[in-house]
């Protein structure tokens, strides 16, 4: 019969939970620059987004006042000679 130590054991077990402690803090730096950088990506998508909704606003108006001073409403359109 194999006896083992406790001492062995006991240094073992600190030395894997040491490990383990060790490999979930690099994981949570990791996660905290990923959340850090995609916060960043979602905060500069955001001002895109609302440059975008801005210059749509802006192209909205100009179609407007293009077409209502070109284009003739239906009912002034005179009709087209096969009728």
């Amino acid at each position: 019969m194999v006896r083992t130590s406790t001492a062995g054991k006991s240094e073992n077990t600190e030395q894997d939970l040491a490990a383990r402690l060790d490999e979930l803090e690099t994981r949570i730096a990791f996660q905290d620059d990923l959340i850090n950088t995609l916060s960043d990506q979602v905060t500069r998508q955001e001002l895109d987004i609302r440059e975008l909704w801005e210059a749509k606003k802006q192209l909205n108006t100009q179609l407007k006042e293009v077409s209502s001073s070109n284009i003739r409403k239906e009912e002034e359109e005179t009709p087209p000679p096969h009728y």
